[in-house]
């Protein structure tokens, strides 16, 4: 397997780039889809958090309130490692099963916020994408799409790797400063890239 491991900041634009690399064929394991299914109503996963933070986390239907769970796990550090202790193993799973399933596809892509903070991703891809913005264009775009505050956008970005050591970090960078149009055309240049490093890692194999 060739996995490309993409990740950015909070509103960097991971989404819009996942959908255009889904548009040219490429599979897409995206850990929090798998995170969003695995703390949907009745998951044992779901049952661990409300246990763990109180019933306060959940909708008067028995969901998940990701708004109050967001309050809790940015209010210390400890509460946030009690919450990635019981879903990051999960997760971590569920991820791999996936992959797996798209082995034979000449590449895929692994989208993980915090990629570089995790050995375990690490270990498993074989290049590291960034999906970078400017500061400002992250609060607004977050803002924009979660209705978020920008102190509470803030708070997500001071617990994220800095942006500099981020992009020292990966293989690629692709800077989402512009439209739509711009990123579709950085992605499509770098996707035939990786499509013809894959043919010569076959053809060396």
């Amino acid at each position: 397997m060739f996995i490309v491991g993409m990740t950015g900041g909070i509103g960097c634009g991971k989404s819009e780039a996942t959908r255009i690399f889904a548009e040219l064929g490429v599979p897409i394991v995206d850990v929090d889809m798998i995170s969003h299914q695995l703390t949907t109503t009745g998951q044992p996963i779901l049952e661990k958090i409300a246990k763990l933070f109180g019933n306060e986390v959940l909708n008067s239907d028995g969901s998940l309130n990701r708004g109050a769970l967001r309050k809790k796990i940015f209010a210390t550090d400890d509460a946030r490692k009690k919450l990635e202790a019981i879903l990051h193993p999960a997760i971590y799973e569920q991820a791999i099963e996936a992959l797996n399933k798209n082995a034979s596809a000449p590449y895929q892509i692994l989208a993980i916020p915090l990629l570089f903070e995790s050995d375990r991703y690490l270990n498993i891809i074989n290049r590291s994408l960034v999906i970078d913005s400017n500061v400002e264009m992250q609060i607004d775009r977050a803002s924009k799409r979660d209705g978020l505050s920008r102190d509470a956008i803030q708070k997500i970005i001071d617990v994220q790797m800095p942006r500099e050591k981020r992009n020292a970090r990966a293989d690629e960078v692709i800077l989402n400063d512009g439209s739509i149009a711009e990123l579709k055309e950085k992605i499509k240049q770098l996707h035939e890239k990786y499509m013809n490093t894959c043919v010569i890692n076959k053809s060396n194999s």
